[in-house]
């Protein structure tokens, strides 16, 4: 850890100057309120002519902060207001959690029932599969989400069977109770059991045992509203700002993640749960407290809740990330505090939990330091840039980007990186923070990652190789354009447009590449290249990204840019 320099004492001089009457002194100025603090901490994070974030804030049931940044439509400037709804993820899971808890209190159902009592067609390989497992994502079930080409197919209306059809045969990751993995197929299950046990679907009963007894009438299933209420567009960033996300259709993250609402609703869904309503107060307390597994590891996981520690104080909480949108919302049971942000535009955007918890912590009276960057030498950056072991399976990717780093996981989000001291490195909108040490020898050895829930020590493993953009011909791009199928329902095509260079993959945002030589191209967004094997035609190109590797074959050619 860092720890402040000491501060050397310092002679005072006192000049005694002639009074002045008192009414030429300036009065002292007004410290800011608690709403201006968190505003001035928030606003920075979003600018008024893109997506933004909507934001509440309570505190002993009494609303201290609610405010919307952005817009809610780009094209038509209009502008993001704390009523308007937005889509809210995987916060859903909290809803089908107490939906199936509900109808355990009512006797209907029983958390350690085989789900085959209630999906009798469905395979669980010989194991035992219950009703909790699903809800603490500890079931061993193949995420659907995370299977190769999902997101080629996302905007295709499936019924709730043909989705199951998807992940029902994939063999088990692990045995049913022996591990936790983050899981939506469990999630989906569930919804189709509460179907099954209820005699409604899903979104109605959600509607008319959960939403309109506790008035969120800016909730629902969407697609499945009960009346008009405004909500906001979804975005992507791309190249050259955001567009419009591409379509899902809300079958698909159905149970899993196909709520909007907005942080007014949210809101009342939490002054439902500090108040008991809806679920017997040991149900409650069973939802809110973590799993242990078989083993006796704690999953840091209730049902439907993440369960953190924020500024020294217990808290649950859950974010969501579905196309187009983002979300975070906490609750401090013991402060009675309670937060939601809510943003309109998905991947390298601000993640809403770092405002969240800033937040969140500004009214505890513990704020986070609030880092100023400075510039680091080239050759310092360098010494950090590396790979650092994550687990067993994957690795942090480190590189120097202009000024500052990038983090990156497998397939996972670009974090840019800025530099407040000699090895401290933060990234902008969240609270975490990363430290890099040196061993006996000054060598760079160790990220720690720094987070409210503990240090995690990840050892330096390797080096990365230094990518460095070339020039190439545009004749010799333009033979490249085209699309490229690397799996059935995934394609990558690459364009030009001047002198820049683009690859888009099917259903996310156009990217633009660099050339490492004439033949192999990455892109800054995402830890990925493309090499291509002129060679062998049937496998033209190689997609490595994060590790895997897929082959790809040239579909037809795409005009290329003047």
């Amino acid at each position: 850890m860092l720890k402040p320099s000491c501060r050397a004492a310092a002679f005072i001089l006192v000049l005694h100057l002639p009074a002045h009457p008192a009414a030429h002194a300036a009065p002292p100025k007004p410290s800011p309120s608690l709403a201006e603090r968190i505003d001035a901490s928030l606003a920075q994070l979003y600018r008024s002519d893109g997506p933004g974030a909507t934001v509440i804030v309570i505190k002993n049931g009494k609303t201290v902060f609610r405010k919307a940044y952005g817009m809610a439509d780009i094209a038509k400037k209009q502008a993001l207001t704390p009523d308007t709804a937005l889509r809210i993820g995987s916060i859903t899971k909290q809803f089908t959690a107490t939906a199936i808890l509900m109808l355990a209190d009512e006797g209907k159902l029983k958390l350690d029932d085989d789900i085959t009592r209630y999906l009798p067609d469905y395979p669980t390989h010989g194991r035992r599969i219950t009703i909790e497992h699903l809800l603490t994502h500890t079931s061993g079930i193949v995420s659907y989400t995370g299977k190769q080409g999902y997101m080629a197919d996302m905007a295709r209306d499936m019924t709730v069977g043909e989705m199951i059809d998807r992940f029902k045969d994939d063999p088990l990751e692990f045995e049913p109770g022996s591990d936790w993995r983050y899981n939506n197929s469990g999630y989906f299950l569930l919804g189709a059991i509460i179907g099954k046990v209820s005699g409604l679907s899903y979104a109605d009963f959600l509607q008319q045992r959960i939403f309109t007894p506790l008035g969120m009438t800016h909730t629902a299933y969407e697609g499945h509203e009960l009346r008009a209420f405004p909500h906001a567009q979804a975005y992507t960033p791309d190249a050259d700002g955001f567009r419009p996300s591409p379509r899902l259709s809300m079958t698909q993250p159905y149970a899993a993640g196909a709520l909007v609402s907005s942080v007014d609703d949210l809101a009342r869904w939490d002054a439902a749960i500090d108040k008991g309503k809806l679920l017997k107060a040991s149900t409650w307390k069973r939802a809110l407290t973590s799993h242990t597994l078989r083993s006796g590891r704690n999953t840091g996981y209730g049902y439907g809740w993440e369960i953190i520690s924020l500024r020294g104080a217990p808290a649950v909480a859950h974010g969501g990330a579905i196309t187009g949108f983002r979300s975070y919302a906490l609750r401090l049971p013991e402060q009675h505090i309670y937060v939601a942000v809510l943003s309109n535009a998905d991947g390298q955007v601000t993640s809403p939990d770092g405002p969240a918890r800033r937040a969140a912590a500004l009214v505890m009276g513990k704020p986070y330091p609030e880092y100023q960057a400075v510039v680091s030498g080239p050759g310092l950056l360098d010494a950090y840039a590396g790979l650092y072991r994550l687990d067993d399976k994957a690795n942090w990717t480190v590189r120097r980007q202009d000024d500052g780093l990038t983090m990156q996981a497998p397939s996972g989000t670009l974090i840019p990186l800025r530099a407040f001291s000699d090895g401290g490195f933060f990234a902008p909108g969240s609270v975490d923070w990363i430290e890099f040490r040196r061993d006996a020898k000054g060598a760079v050895s160790e990220l720690v990652l720094h987070r409210d829930e503990g240090d995690k020590v990840n050892p330096r493993v390797g080096a990365v190789i230094a990518r460095k953009a070339v020039a190439i011909s545009h004749a010799t791009f333009d033979a490249r354009v085209g699309r490229y199928r690397f799996a059935q329902g995934f394609e990558v095509e690459l364009t030009r447009e001047g002198e820049r260079l683009f690859a888009q993959a099917t259903n996310q945002p156009k990217l633009e590449i660099f050339a490492l030589d004439e033949n192999a191209f990455f892109s800054d967004a995402v830890n990925a290249e493309l090499r291509f094997n002129d060679a062998d035609p049937a496998n033209a190109v190689v997609l490595d990204q994060g590790g895997t590797r897929m082959n790809g074959v040239k579909l037809d050619a795409a005009p290329a840019g003047p």
